[in-house]
């Protein structure tokens, strides 16, 4: 019976001790709730002031059609026909005429013979 007596005081103990941590965590839990949600510090803003020189990097410019197509006849010192153009730039054929016309118009380009064109 004293047996009996001991283990049910020391599961009361045990049963107060657990009573008082659920007290516990109910209050943080309470508290978060009733706490605004955080928020960010606002940023200050500066004075606007003259803005540093950047040093200038640039980024390669992309090369136009007609940088292709003369670079293409330019690598060929015999020159270069309408078939090779449309094999290594996949231009169609109005379009690679359309470029060798505005090239023959800058001066870039001449007519070796009749479809072979060369870098002047």
């Amino acid at each position: 019976m004293k047996q009996l007596k001991k283990d049910l005081q020391a599961v009361l103990k045990a049963l107060k001790a657990l009573t008082r941590k659920t007290e516990q965590l109910a209050k943080r839990v309470d508290k978060l709730d009733k706490a605004p949600a955080k928020r960010r510090p606002k940023r200050k803003v500066k004075a606007k002031a003259r803005p540093a020189k950047r040093t200038a990097t640039r980024r390669a410019a992309k090369k136009t059609a007609g940088d292709t197509v003369f670079d293409i006849i330019g690598r060929n010192k015999r020159g270069v026909d309408t078939n090779t153009l449309r094999k290594r730039t996949g231009y169609d054929d109005k379009k690679i005429w359309n470029i060798i016309n505005r090239l023959k118009q800058q001066g870039k380009v001449k007519s070796a013979r009749a479809g072979v064109y060369v870098k002047i």
